[in-house]
């Protein structure tokens, strides 16, 4: 059983940035992949950014490339999401999230889920 705890969610202006943390507990952390995904009001939560086992392969949604950074430290069981240039649209409850298998980002193959920290973005 994996454990999941978000932080560093906040209120920031448009153009701002925040880092958000997420701390895994059980299982072997440096064994799986990680993802970020997103839920605003009304709409489908959806994947952000994932990141493999090692760190060495990263993905991301079209409309965050350039903007956000997925790593991890498997020494910390931490993964992280540097957001730059924050749009108002980047609104929303920000979850953590293991695979059942690989780097698949479909909701269906999420085995884990943290609780969610919320990002609001003001114009």
């Amino acid at each position: 059983q994996v454990q999941l705890v978000e932080s560093g969610g906040g209120l920031v202006q448009a153009g701002g940035s925040l880092r958000l943390s997420c701390a895994a507990s059980g299982g072997t952390f440096s064994s799986y992949a990680m993802g970020w995904f997103r839920q605003a009001p009304g709409k489908e939560r959806e994947f952000v950014a994932g990141i493999n086992w090692s760190g060495g392969s990263t993905y991301y949604r079209d409309s965050v490339k350039g903007r956000f950074t997925i790593s991890r430290d498997n020494a910390k069981n931490t993964v992280y999401l540097q957001m730059n240039s924050l749009k108002p649209e980047d609104t929303a409850l920000y979850y953590c999230a293991v695979p059942r298998v690989g780097t698949s980002w479909s909701l269906r193959n999420i085995n884990y889920w943290g609780q969610g920290t919320q990002v609001t973005v003001s114009s």
